[in-house]
Formats: structure tokens, sequence, C-alpha cells
């Protein structure tokens, strides 16, 4: 993957592991779409960058995908970089009937929404030169934390899924899986303050 002259779009970018790749890849000479729920937040991110920009988009919901997907395309029609980045962590206890609520979101989020999102712009990044596609799991994908199974299930789910991807589109589009370590961010409550964690800058 080249390193600038990008159009890269990036979900999840208004805070955290998203905001954090957003300023470091615009810093580099990119062009950068930040999306998310929150458009304050992605508001904030943006505030003094030119080049960069704040779309909204529910990553849980399919009908906005698909809307989501002509858009993008139609206001940055060079879009040649997606980043699979949104997602969200639950804590969960397994040794008791619970609501599975959160454990749905989790799989809606974190694997239907990177999936989605993909199959939705796959057939424009095929007619980009220098296409990529990167997606975000996490080191949990290999050594599961007990407390958030569903979370470290789904990132597990990516990494598999990003092989897939790598296979089917060799030649075609680079797909890169990011494995991030623990770092401090607001994923969980405490988490951006809490020992042991990489500061996010690093």
């Amino acid at each position: 993957m080249k390193i600038s002259g990008n159009t890269i779009l990036i979900t999840g970018g208004g805070s955290g592991i998203g905001e954090a790749l957003a300023h470091r890849f615009h810093d580099l000479g990119n062009t950068v779409i930040v999306v998310g729920r929150r458009v304050q937040a992605l508001e904030r991110v943006t505030t003094g960058r030119p080049r960069m920009h704040a779309m909204p988009l529910d990553i849980a919901d399919a009908r906005d995908i698909a809307a989501f997907a002509k858009r993008i395309v139609a206001e940055h029609p060079t879009l040649n970089v997606v980043i699979n980045n949104a997602g969200i962590m639950r804590f969960e206890a397994l040794d008791q009937a619970r609501d599975l609520s959160d454990a749905e979101a989790t799989i809606t989020t974190n694997l239907l929404g990177p999936i989605r999102l993909t199959d939705a712009l796959i057939e424009h990044l095929l007619g980009q030169s220098d296409a990529a596609l990167i997606n975000v799991s996490s080191g949990l994908a290999f050594v599961p934390l007990t407390a958030t199974p569903t979370y470290a299930a789904t990132k597990a789910a990516i990494h598999s899924y990003t092989v897939s991807l790598r296979e089917a589109l060799k030649g075609r589009i680079e797909v890169i899986e990011l494995v991030p370590p623990a770092v401090q961010t607001d994923l969980t409550p405490g988490q951006a303050t809490r020992e042991g964690y990489l500061p996010l800058a690093d």
C-alpha cells in the first residue's frame, strides 16, 4: 500500500484508534474521510484539517451502509482505501442466562458491519489503482479474554474473513490485517487511563 496520495475511508473515526489512524494518514498527505455515529466527535477530529471530511454512518444498520456506499462513491470517486475499524466491546458473564442484546449488537457492529461495507464498496475498489482494504482485528482474536467472549469471537472471525479476502482479491486489492495491542482508548470504561495499556500515540 502506498503511504500518501490516497483517499481513505475510516470507520469509527471519531475516537480511539480510528482517530489516531485518521490523523496519521492525513499528516502523510492523504485525503481522509472519517465516519461514525457521533457527528460532533467526527467534526472535532476534522477541525482545522483540510482534505479531511466527516460523514455520518451507523455501521450496524444495513440500509444505512447501502445508502452511504452510494453517497461516498459519488462524493469521493477517488476512494481507494477502506479501513474497517469501528467496533464495540461489552463485558459478558457466561455462567448465567442473560439478555443477549449486547452479544447481538457486538456481532452486528464488529463482524456484519465490515462485511456489509466491504461488499457495498468492493466493485468500486476493484476499479481503483492502488486499492487496499484494511481490517482492524485484535490480539484477542488469538488469545481471547473470558470477560469479553463475543468481542473476541468477532475479532477471530474478522481475522479469518481477512485471510479469505486476501486470497480472493490477490493481485487486485491489497488486503491488510491490523492487529493492535491493548491501547488506552474509550472502548471500555476506564480503559483510557488503564495501567499496562499502551498510550494511543505509540
